[in-house]
């Protein structure tokens, strides 16, 4: 499983989930969304909408409560405008995601498809996401 997230001018760390392990809401929690809020203040100093779909780690109230004392930390310390909000997004939405690059030779193990899929983000064109995030609105319009 891998966690990225995107922007207009922007791109964040990948994040790729060890094998075979379950995310629940405690995982979650404690390793992801450290991580994740992170990157979106780096990226986005200024503010940021945080959005995550539907699975069970993503709406259980240990998760919602913790972005919500996020939030509040954040804009005591920051003077942020940050929203966030658990939008159910549709996992796995094709309309909501970017078009990956075609890998010409398939890897042979985890590790193999790891590397290749942190070489594929990394080259991933700041255009091209620039794009997309342009197409966002009407793909909303059309879901």
């Amino acid at each position: 499983m891998v966690s990225a997230g995107v922007c207009f001018d922007g791109k964040e760390r990948s994040h790729l989930i060890p094998n075979k392990t379950k995310v629940n809401a405690k995982l979650y929690v404690e390793t992801l969304l450290p991580e994740l809020l992170q990157d979106r203040i780096s990226v986005l100093p200024s503010g940021f909408i945080f959005q995550q779909d539907g699975v069970p780690a993503h709406t259980a109230k240990l998760t919602q409560d913790c972005i919500a004392t996020a939030v509040n930390l954040l804009v005591k310390m920051n003077d942020l405008r940050t929203r966030l909000t658990s939008t159910l997004w549709t996992t796995m939405s094709g309309e909501l995601c970017l078009n990956a690059k075609v890998i010409s030779t398939q890897p042979e193990n985890i590790d193999e498809l790891k590397k290749v899929l942190q070489l594929i983000w990394d080259q991933l064109p700041q255009d091209s996401i620039n794009k997309a995030t342009l197409r966002f609105p009407k793909r909303l319009g059309l879901v």
